[in-house]
């Protein structure tokens, strides 16, 4: 059997090295269009932030190091121009050489990945305008900010490479601003989580401007003009482009393979596209969401190695299946780590379900031991149901490890209130005898017992402010005097019984604190003298958060840039 592979890095190399796992006689042969087989693609923006020294440590293996262990040729500096599936050949060109010719396969495995997408505007051939996808552009990049030293940077786009890249040229001491379309970073997080990443952005001296519109770019005074619509150009010594990536099928739209959303190759749970005896793996695919059962396109290393390992198996005989992805991703923020897995409340109510969800500010271990630090959990479920549907954290510390816990937990299937159930590891340095995903639990299960009500931010300019409701902040007079929600009176949690008489009875109570505990607390109080009383999600912190991100976004519109 002869498997002719076409692209490497994620879901191509995992392909070839598993063929021949379970196939010695098999005649792997992998065309690589760049000059790296297998790299290190998400470790690209710490090369140029210097985390990274050793170009070498981008390359996990090489030609020959593949070659050496697993007998496949891999053929880098070659591109497949052409898939003629009735003779069962692809049309190869030497790229260094010229040379054109044709290779024939008894199994064809596609993985040419995506290409950053190009915005169709004037400028994005220019010197100083780059995107970043390979090695190849890495290296370009970090070369020109050796011999230029530009002291600024734009950058078109605010996903996993914008913020990465953002941060490793701060590193640098460079000036950077985000700009791009859709008024929030991280478009995988609901808007109130990507406030708190927004926040650490700002303090870390990135410059936002959202919700603007590149029109194009024009060098200008030794620079580059970034052309705003409806704004000011902005104005710095290089631009990057990281609005995002496209499906790379030109080959299989040209060989009549099905494609779906953006031109992305269809499969079926194998791998298996359209045609007889070709398969397709990794950015280039069509998918289906594990929560939503829609389609979708995820661009993340691990479902790639994971469709890539399946596609091997059924190449090779087997019966292995692909249940789709769930879009589990983490990302390093300057002091901060945000997380994400399943679907945000945003997109669970766009794909028609009837969502609820719990906020909560755990610390990431017991509170005794030294060094714990806060975390904001936020966690959708699905009402009735109780279908854990997906959750965001972002925080310092033991993060990973709790968006890890409930990625696991999505994909088995558990319902949101068996959390509280998970026999967790517990040590002091490590996490608390009630683990932020047990206090999850917890919540959900009180919420689906009648014990726990909830209002959310999004009710706050619903609220009645006519006196036909109680609003009450139940924190300390000092935390109250340093700063609250306007028609909230205060009386705190622990002064609560002594004072019922301050709250008029047959009222309803919407009641908060500054993470959301001491509030639950005294609405068990209230509810235990009957009153009607609502817990606010998240606290006054997570408020302050969502509200001062608002208010940045006000100003930013009233001046015509974000400061």
């Amino acid at each position: 059997m002869k498997v002719v592979i076409v692209g490497g890095v994620a879901g191509g190399a995992t392909a070839a090295a598993r063929i021949r796992r379970l196939d010695e006689q098999a005649e792997i042969v992998v065309f690589e269009r760049s000059g790296y087989i297998s790299y290190a693609n998400c470790g690209l923006p710490y090369f140029i932030g210097d985390a990274i020294t050793d170009p070498e440590d981008l390359t996990l293996q090489t030609p020959e190091s593949f070659y050496s262990r697993f007998r496949a040729e891999m053929k880098v500096r070659h591109e497949v121009t052409a898939i003629h599936p009735d003779r069962k050949t692809v049309s190869v060109k030497n790229l260094e050489t010229g040379e054109e010719f044709e290779e024939n396969y008894d199994k064809l495995i596609l993985s040419p990945g995506a290409k950053p997408t190009q915005p169709r505007v004037p400028g994005t051939g220019l010197d100083r305008v780059f995107t970043l996808r390979t090695v190849e552009d890495t290296f370009r990049i970090k070369a020109y900010i050796n011999e230029h030293h530009p002291k600024s940077a734009v950058l078109a786009g605010g996903g996993f490479i914008g913020l990465e890249l953002a941060e490793n040229l701060r590193e640098l001491g460079m000036d950077v601003t985000i700009v791009q379309r859709p008024r929030q970073l991280m478009n995988p997080f609901d808007p109130d989580m990507a406030a708190l990443i927004h926040g650490e952005m700002r303090r870390n001296g990135v410059r936002l401007v959202l919700g603007r519109t590149v029109e194009g770019f024009a060098e200008k005074d030794g620079g580059v003009d970034v052309l705003l619509k409806d704004g000011a150009p902005l104005h710095a010594g290089m631009v990057v482009l990281a609005i995002g990536v496209t499906p790379d099928t030109a080959l299989a739209k040209d060989a009549g393979l099905a494609l779906g959303i953006r031109d992305s190759i269809v499969v079926n749970e194998r791998m298996e596209t359209s045609v007889p005896d070709i398969y397709a793996v990794g950015d280039a695919v069509q998918v289906k969401h594990a929560v939503t059962g829609q389609d979708a396109l995820i661009s993340l290393a691990g479902p790639a190695n994971r469709q890539g390992r399946i596609a091997a198996d059924n190449v090779c005989g087997g019966d292995s299946r692909y249940s789709g992805s769930q879009g589990s991703s983490v990302i390093k923020v300057f002091g901060l780590t945000a997380a994400v897995t399943g679907v945000s409340e945003t997109n669970a109510r766009k794909a028609g379900l009837d969502v609820d969800k719990v906020i909560l500010s755990p610390m990431s271990h017991a509170g005794y031991y030294p060094g714990g630090k806060l975390m904001t959990m936020k966690v959708v479920f699905e009402k009735g149901t109780y279908r854990l549907l997906g959750a965001q954290i972002v925080g310092s510390e033991g993060v990973d490890k709790r968006i890890d816990v409930l990625a696991a937990a999505i994909h088995g299937g558990m319902k949101a209130t068996g959390l509280k159930e998970l026999d967790l590891a517990y040590a002091p340095p490590y996490s608390s005898a009630k683990d932020p995903v047990n206090m999850a639990g917890f919540m959900i299960d009180n919420i689906a017992r009648g014990i726990l009500r909830q209002w959310f931010l999004e009710d706050l300019d619903r609220l009645p402010r006519d006196g036909s409701v109680t609003l009450l902040d139940v924190r300390t007079a000092g935390e109250y005097g340093g700063g609250h929600i306007d028609g909230f009176r205060n009386i705190p949690v622990d002064e609560l019984r002594e004072r019922l008489d301050e709250v008029e009875p047959g009222k309803p109570v919407y009641v908060i604190c500054q993470s959301g505990l001491r509030s639950y607390i005294a609405c068990r109080i209230l509810a235990g003298y009957g009153y009607e009383a609502y817990n606010f999600a998240g606290g006054f912190r997570f408020y302050n958060a969502v509200a001062r991100d608002r208010r940045m976004a006000e100003l930013a519109t009233a001046c015509g840039m974000d400061r």
